[in-house]
């Protein structure tokens, strides 16, 4: 944790604004960051906890992992003639201090009322609608398909991005609320949106984005999709024997599962994109730290296919590529090979379209969840949000989704 007086100094840069874009434009969520930087300039930082905390259960995931970049920092005033204030950095220390100060944020809870609601997924989307509808009173059941509470949180991001402690504070602030959870319940499996229908007076679907998406490499054992591949470093099953491993991908989850096999201790990481560097998704301080580990980026590279020895695969074809009008375009002639023992799918996740027909919900020509304005699905009584409903959601754009699915289910709730 940086020093009270360089804190100081990131604060001390902000301006002020009275337009405030960090909060309106900027933050999905509309944290009121100029008024939590004013209470660090003034060493308060009991009462800049309390701004975040009440607004946001996850600030302190928000200022660890968010793209702040893009979102409330890429809207800050400063930056655009200078640096921008770093917000992120700041509500980082804020909920740092906090923990070593043992300091908490006491939630209230309204007063009970007879309604319930179902929340399927213990991911973001879930664990914040779950928040929003506690505090008014509503009984809450979360049920999740995985041993264990915080979906992606929990299974997706790695812990040297992401301490698992904080996503178990969160879960044990929300039991103590009163907020039920049930484990190794999966939907269409042990249960249904008819059935939950039959008990619950609303339900809402959090079940994230779970399919990777992958093409054609052939028939080779040791081909992981991103998901697979982090799950098992999460759940600290590592895979053994990776030998070079080639991360094909150029977002987060790439960089995130390039890291995850070096210290799952492959020979060596490269990540192979079709794009250049200044097209590639992931964020800048990503592609550093995973660069920092060691793992070799190779860019404007697309991979055609495997070749091996009957199922163990020992290269990849591959082609040169050029960006031309923002489009990666094969260079014609420029095929290559390239040595690689296992292979990791991370070009991008996808919801279960299979499972969620079966449920007879209507999805959009996407295979998104459709919904409306207030995140109401095709089916009454059945809202949704995070990344079943919005492609490639951050955690707080998912917060966001799962706030205005929470406040719809109240309103059709008080009005029945």
């Amino acid at each position: 944790m940086e020093n009270i007086e360089e804190i100081k100094q990131k604060a001390n840069w902000c301006l002020q604004c009275k337009t405030k874009p960090c909060m309106e434009k900027g933050c999905p969520i509309h944290t009121n960051i100029p008024e939590f930087i004013s209470k660090i300039k003034e060493e308060k930082f009991k009462e800049a906890y309390d701004i975040l905390q009440e607004n946001n259960i996850f600030s302190h995931i928000c200022g660890t992992i968010c793209p702040q970049e893009e979102q409330c920092e890429g809207s800050c005033i400063r930056g655009i003639k200078q640096v921008p204030t770093s917000i992120g950095k700041l509500e980082k220390f804020v909920n740092e201090w906090a923990k070593e100060n043992e300091y908490e944020f006491v939630y209230q809870v309204g007063e009970e009322k007879d309604k319930k609601v179902a929340i399927i997924g213990s991911g973001p989307a879930g664990l914040e609608c779950a928040y929003e509808l506690r505090k008014q009173g509503y009984q809450v059941t979360i049920f999740e398909k995985d041993e264990d509470f915080g979906g992606i949180l929990r299974y997706g991001i790695p812990d040297f991005r992401l301490s698992k402690d904080i996503i178990k504070k969160i879960i044990d602030k929300l039991k103590k609320m009163g907020i039920i959870f049930k484990n190794n319940t999966c939907l269409g499996k042990d249960i249904t949106i008819e059935d939950l229908k039959n008990e619950f007076d609303a339900i809402f679907l959090g079940i994230g984005a779970e399919k990777s998406s992958t093409y054609d490499l052939g028939d080779f054992e040791s081909i992981y999709d991103s998901d697979t591949f982090l799950r098992a470093y999460n759940n600290k099953k590592y895979l053994d024997n990776l030998g070079d491993v080639v991360v094909i991908g150029g977002g987060n989850v790439a960089m995130d599962s390039a890291r995850a096999a070096v210290r799952m201790n492959a020979k060596s990481v490269s990540i192979l994109y079709r794009r250049d560097k200044d097209h590639m998704p992931a964020r800048s301080i990503e592609l550093e730290e995973a660069i920092e580990d060691g793992v070799k980026p190779v860019f404007l590279t697309r991979v055609i296919k495997g070749i091996g020895t009957g199922k163990k695969l020992e290269k990849l074809e591959c082609i040169k590529t050029e960006i031309i009008d923002h489009k990666a375009i094969d260079i014609v002639n420029s095929e290559f090979e390239y040595k690689a023992d296992s292979v990791v799918f991370a070009i991008g996740l996808k919801p279960n379209k299979e499972l969620l027909q079966k449920q007879n919900i209507e999805l959009n020509e996407y295979g998104l969840i459709k919904v409306d304005e207030n995140c109401r699905t095709s089916i009454e009584k059945v809202y949704a949000g995070g990344d079943v409903m919005e492609s490639k959601s951050t955690v707080c754009r998912a917060i966001s989704s799962a706030r205005t699915a929470a406040k719809a289910i109240i309103f059709d709730l008080e009005s029945r």
